[in-house]
């Protein structure tokens, strides 16, 4: 099989793709594992299907920026495959995502989850941070994701399971809420929590990277290290059917991969997640090559870290 990396490769044959930085490299900084958590969700659907399907879009993705001149064809990504979850429910699962995330993340200064449905998010926190005291939560999503936990750990409840577990609400920032998307309840709950909120409405007044950055800056100043939950119901249902929870007047994909970049450029980001993009609705690749590029932007983000002040 031809090198990709061979710079006199025709590209008329093989061309470098973001898909050939990912391998079994040992001494990468990035690190990539897969949640396929499909059981415990609140809406039909197969969120389970996504990492396999991320993975293969990302051959569609070119390492080089032409608007920024960032070329990625140097960086590596340590790919741990998927976690066997099989058909375990959000509360077995939870053992086996914390163990993965915990040991990817002290091995890498960056580690990408693809999930899967939202319920991930929680022990992969606690993989993170076990202590639940160090490190902040960001979370781009339409929903609290507040929902009680009476009946059961869902892809409804994991913030407020978090809380339960002993997280503060000042450790968590929620950005991109919707209208009647959410109920009261939540939103008391959040307020009485201390949570730091932002609806869409915010993040128009002010704009999107704007608010991720304020509120990065914000838990950077009360946590060691932050873990990023890209919940892609956040994007416009017009620019997201591959979402069953995305509602109309949602933020761009613009906005999205933007906020993406902006996130994995900070050191102190130490693990971002991907949840609730379903391949099994998806309609002309556009939810998957979303993924895909946030991916990309991830890496550019990933990048900058290192790169030299101008």
């Amino acid at each position: 099989m031809s090198d990709p990396f061979d710079p006199t490769l025709s590209e008329n044959r093989r061309w470098l793709s973001v898909a050939d930085l990912l391998g079994g490299f040992a001494e990468a900084k990035i690190g990539l594992i897969g949640a396929r958590l499909g059981e415990g969700s609140l809406t039909a659907g197969r969120c389970d299907l996504a990492p396999p399907a991320i993975r293969e879009a990302l051959r569609l993705m070119s390492t080089y920026d032409l608007e920024t001149g960032v070329d990625l064809s140097g960086l590596r990504v340590f790919d741990a495959a998927d976690l066997d979850l099989g058909s375990l429910s959000p509360a077995d699962a939870f053992a086996p995502i914390r163990r993965a995330i915990a040991r990817q993340t002290r091995q890498h200064d960056l580690t990408i989850l693809l999930g899967g449905n939202n319920a991930i998010t929680r022990p992969a926190f606690h993989g993170l941070d076990s202590t639940l005291q160090s490190a902040g939560l960001l979370t781009l999503d339409a929903h609290f994701d507040l929902r009680d936990t009476d009946l059961g750990l869902n892809n409804g409840n994991p913030i407020q399971a978090l809380l339960d577990d002993g997280l503060p609400g000042s450790h968590i920032s929620q950005i991109g809420l919707a209208p009647f998307a959410n109920t009261r309840k939540a939103h008391e709950k959040a307020k009485s929590a201390g949570i730091a909120v932002h609806t869409l409405a915010d993040c128009r007044a002010n704009g999107f990277v704007s608010v991720v950055v304020n509120e990065l800056d914000r838990l950077s100043s009360v946590c060691e290290h932050i873990y990023v939950d890209f919940d892609i119901d956040v994007i416009d249902r017009a620019g997201m059917p591959a979402a069953s929870g995305a509602r109309p007047g949602g933020i761009t994909a613009t906005e999205f991969v933007a906020a993406a970049r902006t996130i994995a450029a900070r050191p102190n980001v130490r693990c971002v997640d991907l949840t609730e993009f379903d391949p099994s609705i998806d309609k002309g690749a556009v939810g998957v090559l979303t993924a895909a590029r946030w991916f990309a932007e991830l890496l550019a983000g990933y990048l900058s870290r290192s790169a030299p002040p101008k």
